[in-house]
């Protein structure tokens, strides 16, 4: 019993900290969405689901959950294969390695605001981007104002925003691979391509899996680029569910419809998450 008091007492401000911080805003959020709730004037009134009625019937709603996705489809991949590329030229040993490391990694500690402001500059009609490529006689278009780029633009921004944390999980994958596996093959005649399949592939699944998970739920999540890029224009091109949330929620001060938002991006999120989890057995390696 000793013991137990002295776990719970050391264990108390991760268990505070989670209960308020966490658990108590999600019960909130949830208590909410049942409500029409302006925090203005502190008016509350239970509705029950009408809130979650309207988010079917709102075609903007709908609009946006599908700019959402298409977000998550191009980012996830995009950024899960550079992240592998860059990973696999690190596991090489040449001179400059520990450079380039640096250059890939450092936006992953650069803030968020600062980086996208600046990356916000150099996108501009008449930024650095599109003077020089207009050097090289392309006539490049406003990338955060003339569709399809400002998606494309927010979506890029956000991938070499997180690719040097990826890089670095799988880096730390790839040189866990036993090496006497990639010499048994050679002797066996394997090439190039099937050591990768046959033997990288599965030893890293474990990596893969985790970085998908992350990535999938850091895709759902995105707000400052969108924010501070495109402010979710031109129209609603690039307005995803979080900061269409934080509309409803901070400016047009709907609170009640924000919460039922929220909870319904809580829900699909975690699905994914569990979906992922439950067919890792099929294809992580050593998952049973």
């Amino acid at each position: 019993m000793r013991h137990w008091r002295t776990g719970l007492f050391m264990a108390a401000p991760v268990l505070l900290g989670f209960i308020f911080l966490v658990l108590y805003p999600v019960v909130s959020v949830i208590r909410d969405s049942f409500t029409s709730y302006n925090p203005l004037s502190g008016d509350a009134a239970f509705i029950g689901a009408d809130n979650y009625t309207r988010l079917i019937q709102d075609e903007t709603a709908i609009e946006v959950a599908k700019n959402t996705l298409i977000f998550a489809c191009i980012l996830v991949p995009v950024n899960m294969a550079l992240a592998l590329f860059l990973a696999i030229l690190l596991n090489l040993h040449f001179r400059g390695r520990t450079t380039f490391r640096a250059i890939f990694f450092s936006p992953v500690i650069v803030s968020t605001v600062a980086w996208t402001i600046v990356w916000k500059y150099i996108l501009q009609d008449d930024g650095p981007f599109n003077y020089f490529i207009g050097l090289a006689g392309v006539d490049g278009p406003n990338w955060l104002r003339d569709n399809p780029w400002p998606m494309i633009s927010v979506v890029m921004v956000q991938v070499f925003k997180n690719l040097g944390m990826n890089m670095i999980f799988f880096l730390a994958a790839l040189q866990g691979v036993p090496e006497e596996m990639y010499e048994s093959s050679e002797i066996d005649g394997a090439n190039r391509w099937q050591q990768f399949k046959k033997i990288t592939m599965p030893f890293i699944s474990p990596t893969i899996l985790l970085v998908a998970i992350l990535t999938i739920a850091g895709a759902f999540q995105v707000f400052a680029q969108v924010l501070l890029l495109t402010g979710g224009g031109p129209g609603l091109s690039t307005t995803v569910l979080s900061y269409y949330i934080f509309i409803n929620a901070f400016q047009i001060f709907d609170l009640g419809y924000a919460s039922a938002l929220a909870v319904c991006l809580f829900v699909f999120v975690m699905g994914l998450t569990v979906a992922q989890w439950q067919i890792r057995t099929r294809w992580v390696f050593r998952e049973v």
